[in-house]
């Protein structure tokens, strides 16, 4: 349901016409109060509905504000709002794309007058760009029409293949041998690949000579061809530095760098938030870049002066006061707006019963189609409407009272954008081996590949090739390439910090006895597992009901979008649920793909239907994550979750255990001390091991037994050769979570030598945009030193 019913009840307000036929000339300033939760973003929109041929910016004083009115405004007035973040690095250039990628491509929209509503922060308003110069000088324009390709503006002379390549790389984009991001292309033959700002989709270029044959898009995953399009415009990458290469740099005038007041429009009308601390956010990112500066310098840099790239607090302000003003809830409002914050529902649905029983009529927007589902039944036959459409906070207004779900029930909004740019898909393929990698060979054991080799045979000159292994001693092993099968890539259980493996040495039997000691511990585990896993079939477990209007509310509710795998995963695993034969399942996904998810479903499914569920993790950390997730997911349920870790004292675990054992308790998470032999459940019905083969075998033993007559579901991130493998030869059930959630950030992972400087920088880099550090140590001998670092950063304690 479109939400301009709710922009043109506020635009009804005498003093929403009082403003718009009044607003502030250029260099006044006017101020508005009386208007709660999202009711400033609403004002907006019907402002900008009026004056059709304005452009409106919204001035936060921190990422987050600006985030949240971004939020509102998509929602209320759609795409023709934008946002212009702030800088993440310390110095001109910011190597996040995601954070250059929108930089530059707001920009763009502004300057070629497709942006009504901006919203930025303080900070960003003062910094000072090369972006608008480089989008004058280094645009590069493919299209079809003519076959050519140009830099700059329409007219501008058309470039030979070539020089494409030598423009593309002056404006920062990576030559790389196939494109799996944006800001690479490559090269094959006539063929170019691109993906870069400003694309909405890579583009693939057929050339024949130095005219162009062919556009089209192309898939990151597939590589395969898309559909035809006629032009394509890309983008610089790099805004700085332009005088080192491309078309035309010989020529290029000295930078000039704009803040983002020097490019709006003199009407532009600006929405301060926050008035007074925007003024503060500007003055500390001023005093903030010396420092940052000065840490650039010592660790080698040459970054250009302060000047450079800010303007200083005093000249901002003077910018800032040349455009017509609009400050929200200042002391002295000269318009105060009738708008009143809702009446608290704090979960109460008698409450929200009530409140909806009377006037005004009442709007409920909830964050997605569950969500509206979940209040439909709640709400059936009351008075209220409900749309699907994300605001931060409600408010009442003559004639409409606006709430909304995550106030109603308490949660916090999860803003989410979907990321700028896609990436490909990591594939599972087998890496190729490559010299120096560990391999096994079938009757030599632990050895190193030095490569493929050419030996020669025989006495008349014959050659074969063979692959090199190294044994301990320096003796090497040639193996023909038809005995290859031979060969395999050591895997160790442990993680890629592991110690390198020791090699064995040939022509002695090591390797033999400790293969053959190895194969009679796995005849004997298998037939343990076999006679456990008979009795599990042959044992008549609990057979679930099938899912209530509860478990589709649970499940509609959840606050981002299932991968393709969860749902897969959640149908299995409540599938075999609903069976009689004992559920016993393996789910093994990476972290962050899902896994705690599903398994919530599944005890949730479990709890419904009168069972208790255990949960079983590996540290007390876990535990206490896991808590805190099952009782924030199943707050608006009747359902009774403890914890039970070293946590808890001697008190408190023992009336948790009776509890338990009495069935007062509906989901227990805990360390192994929920395998003492103390802990006994009144009607145990599913059990939750994360990370199984982090448990010892005393433990395993009490695993076991609990395992005979219960649903198990098992969740890990690294699955033991031995666990992976019951589950391929059919003994346990497998589920993979292999799709990484929508829109993931990536993690990335920097391995360098120490040095005060670089991590001074990493430290400021942090704290000056409002983000936390956690700063591990491997000592617990020196951690005290080491926490006396923070002065030396001046770092807060």
């Amino acid at each position: 349901m479109p939400l301009d019913f709710i922009i043109d009840r506020l635009d009804a307000l005498p003093a929403t016409r009082a403003l718009a036929e009044g607003l502030p000339a250029p260099g006044a300033r006017q101020g508005i109060a009386g208007l709660p939760g999202s009711s400033p973003a609403v004002l907006l929109a019907a402002l900008a509905r009026r004056l059709a041929q304005r452009v409106f910016v919204v001035i936060t004083p921190t990422p987050t504000d600006a985030e949240r009115w971004l939020a509102d405004l998509r929602t209320l007035a759609g795409s023709a709002v934008a946002l212009y973040p702030q800088r993440e690095a310390l110095g001109a250039e910011e190597p996040h794309f995601e954070i250059s990628g929108e930089r530059v491509e707001t920009l763009e929209l502004l300057l070629s007058g497709q942006v009504r509503v901006l919203v930025t922060t303080a900070r960003a308003a003062a910094e000072r760009t090369g972006v608008p110069a480089a989008l004058r000088d280094m645009r590069l324009v493919l299209e079809t029409g003519d076959g050519k390709a140009r830099v700059g503006a329409q007219h501008a002379a058309p470039l030979q293949f070539a020089t494409v390549i030598q423009q593309l790389e002056a404006m920062g984009y990576v030559r790389v041998p196939t494109v799996t991001e944006v800001a690479q292309f490559s090269v094959r033959g006539g063929i170019l690949d691109v993906y870069g700002f400003g694309m909405a989709a890579p583009a693939r270029l057929e050339w024949w000579g130095d005219d162009i044959e062919s556009l089209r898009t192309f898939d990151l995953d597939s590589q395969r061809s898309g559909d035809a399009i006629g032009r394509v415009t890309i983008l610089p990458v790099r805004t700085e530095g332009r005088e080192t290469g491309g078309v035309g740099a010989q020529h290029a005038a000295p930078l000039q760098r704009q803040s983002l007041l020097d490019l709006l429009p003199s009407d532009a009308l600006v929405v301060l938030d926050q008035e007074s601390a925007l003024g503060q956010e500007v003055e500390r990112a001023w005093a903030e870049a010396a420092h940052h500066l000065e840490v650039a310098r010592r660790l080698g840099e040459e970054p250009p002066a302060r000047e450079a790239l800010f303007v200083d607090p005093g000249a901002w302000q003077a910018q800032l006061a040349r455009f017509p003003r609009l400050a929200l809830d200042p002391a002295d409002a000269d318009v105060r707006f009738p708008i009143a914050p809702p009446e608290p529902v704090d979960r109460d649905i008698k409450r929200l019963r009530r409140i909806v029983a009377t006037e005004p009529p009442t709007v409920i927007l909830c964050d997605n189609e569950g969500q509206l589902e979940r209040l439909e039944e709640l709400l059936a036959g009351d008075r209220a409407t409900l749309a699907v459409g994300a605001l931060d906070g409600g408010f009442v207004l003559a004639g409409l009272r606006v709430l909304t779900d995550h106030e109603i029930f308490r949660r916090a909004r999860r803003l989410r954008r979907p990321r700028r740019y896609r990436e490909a898909t990591a594939t599972a393929a087998t890496r190729a081996l490559k010299a120096g990698d560990y391999v096994v060979h079938l009757e030599h054991g632990i050895g190193i590949y030095r490569g493929i080799q050419m030996i020669p045979v025989g006495a008349e000159g014959g050659t074969l090739e063979v692959a090199v292994v190294e044994y301990e001693g320096g003796s090497r092993l040639n193996v023909p390439l038809y005995r290859l099968d031979q060969l395999e890539p050591y895997r160790a259980a442990a993680d890629g910090d592991a110690p390198p493996p020791r090699l064995h040495r040939l022509g002695t039997t090591t390797w033999q006895r400790q293969r053959d000691k190895t194969r009679a511990a796995i005849r004997q585990m298998a037939i343990e597992l076999l006679d456990l896993y008979a009795r599990r079939q042959l044992a008549s477990g609990f057979a679930f009901p099938p899912d209530t209007p509860w478990q589709r509310e649970l499940e509609s509710a959840f606050l981002y979008e299932d991968t393709p795998d969860q749902r897969r995963a959640s149908e299995e695993v409540k599938r075999d649920m609903e069976r009689a034969r004992p559920m016993d399942r393996l789910l093994v996904g990476d972290v962050g793909y899902g896994k705690t998810e599903v398994a919530l479903r599944a005890a949730f499914k479990a709890v419904q239907a009168g069972k208790q569920v255990a949960v079983l993790v590996p540290t007390t950390i876990l535990a206490e994550q896991h808590g805190r997730t099952f009782r924030e997911r199943l707050a608006d349920y009747p359902v009774r979750i403890e914890v039970l870790s070293r946590f808890r004292g001697p008190k408190d675990t023992a009336e948790v255990t009776r509890r338990l054992e009495t069935g007062e308790v509906d989901v227990v998470i805990g360390t192994h001390r929920l395998l003492s032999g103390d802990v006994r459940f009144r009607d145990l019905g599913l059990l939750i091991v994360d990370e199984e083969h982090r448990f010892g075998v005393r433990h395993k033993e009490r695993l076991k037994a609990l395992k005979l007559a219960v649903d198990v579901l098992t969740l890990t991130a690294t699955p033991i050769p031995r666990t992976l493998h019951l589950s391929l030869a059919g003994l346990r059930d497998l589920t993979m979570l292999e799709t990484p959630p929508k829109d993931r950030s990536p993690v990335l992972t920097f391995i360098e030598p120490w040095d005060d400087g670089l991590i001074e920088e990493a430290l400021a880099r942090e704290l000056d945009r409002g983000g936390q550090v956690y700063f591990v140590h491997n000592r617990i001998e020196t951690i005290d030193t080491m926490s006396a670092v923070r002065w030396t950063f001046s770092c807060p304690p």
